[in-house]
């Protein structure tokens, strides 16, 4: 397949499989919260695909290239995996939630929760445009050149900063409290991945251990 054609196709088959998530475990397709997140996840994704596609189209194709199954490290390939099932645990706690009716979320809240998806994936879409070489799997290329510049001066990973911010959002977006259960496993895995991934980094990338030294916090500012 066509890299292009390859990065069209995930970008609807992606939305897709979500709504399929939510709205079948919710049981209704009445359920406006669902269809408020999907509309914002999907313009979140598209429109800066459609920027890079047009303007770096070889980083997206790097950022779209991703899962398990592609990762080259063991650790990785399992830290993915669980960062997959967290994610449908959210998709699907939440939409149980509002089955069930656990627990009433204000429309306002489930906005803000929109508000945080956007967010988070606007913030790796700015990570991918900082740095071309940010990637969907764990790996340093041969010419690959350290930033430190933009989002890199804040924490080492803003790529993950804004991956964790989507996840806090995707419960609440959805009308759900039971779903933010399913954010705490997904941040642990996230960790995971940091720790391991960096490990890489001081060994392969040039310049890497004297920019962790600078750059102290790896995921939340004047936290960790």
């Amino acid at each position: 397949m066509k890299p292009v054609l390859r990065v069209l196709v995930l970008a609807f088959v992606e939305p897709v499989v979500f709504g399929l998530v939510v709205f079948l475990v919710a049981g209704t397709a009445s359920y406006w919260q669902g269809w408020a997140f999907l509309g914002v996840y999907t313009f979140s994704t598209w429109l800066p695909g459609i920027y890079l596609l047009k303007t770096n189209p070889v980083a997206l194709q790097r950022r779209m290239r991703g899962g398990p199954m592609v990762e080259t490290r063991v650790v990785q390939k399992a830290v993915m995996a669980g960062l997959w099932l967290s994610l449908a645990a959210m998709l699907a706690v939440s939409a149980l939630d509002h089955r069930f009716g656990w627990a009433v979320v204000p429309a306002a809240l489930s906005l803000v929760g929109d508000g945080l998806v956007a967010g988070g994936l606007s913030v790796a879409a700015l990570v991918i445009v900082q740095n071309s070489y940010a990637t969907a799997t764990v790996q340093v290329e041969r010419d690959q050149k350290l930033v430190s510049t933009g989002l890199y001066r804040l924490v080492r990973h803003p790529m993950y900063t804004g991956t964790a911010i989507m996840m806090v959002g995707i419960p609440l977006a959805l009308g759900s409290y039971w779903g933010l259960i399913c954010v705490v496993p997904g941040l642990i895995v996230l960790a995971l991945r940091i720790r391991d991934e960096e490990k890489l980094l001081q060994k392969d990338l040039d310049g890497y251990s004297g920019y962790a030294q600078k750059v102290r916090y790896r995921l939340v500012p004047c936290i960790w």
